[in-house]
């Protein structure tokens, strides 16, 4: 039998799941690879900021966010997420990644979503939708960022 081999993006969202194991917040372990040209340029996972405790360590810091609509939700922000985590790298080590495609979890934030558009990505690739995308989703229709899911799931979180 012929060995099929993965396609590009079966192959980064592979290794965006390694990385998320390096997570170090409990409730949203995800990863984040930067790649250009079919090379990796940067990655990134969920964890404080250096040298500051970890959730796994000292607990969450939950803040409850209330939306226009008069909605809550919950979100931990004792960690920088994945994305921008890539993004910090990136740019700590002089790598442009104008041009190309994040791979990540789940749907970017708002705030990782803004980063990512205004670092020139022009391709977000997720394997699930994010309970709380639709903000993301419709900055990166008009920044004409190409937006792609491996499935239609929703994640979720308890407590959200």
């Amino acid at each position: 039998m012929a060995y099929n081999r993965p396609s590009w993006d079966d192959y980064f969202m592979d290794v965006v799941l390694s990385i998320a194991k390096r997570g170090t917040c409990e409730r949203g372990r995800a990863g984040a690879v930067i790649a250009k040209d079919k090379k990796i340029l940067s990655t990134g996972y969920v964890g404080s900021p250096a040298g500051l405790p970890h959730c796994d360590d000292v607990g969450h810091q939950i803040k409850k966010i209330i939306h226009e609509d008069g909605s809550f939700s919950k979100h931990c922000t004792r960690t920088i997420h994945a994305e921008k985590n890539a993004i910090c790298q990136a740019a700590k080590h002089g790598v442009s990644i104008d041009g190309g495609t994040v791979y990540t979890n789940f749907t970017p934030c708002k705030n990782c979503a803004m980063a990512i558009i205004n670092s020139g990505i022009k391709r977000v690739v997720c394997i699930k939708k994010y309970h709380a995308a639709a903000e993301s989703e419709e900055m990166f229709k008009q920044a004409n960022v190409q937006l792609d899911y491996f499935t239609n799931e929703l994640e979720t979180y308890e407590n959200q």
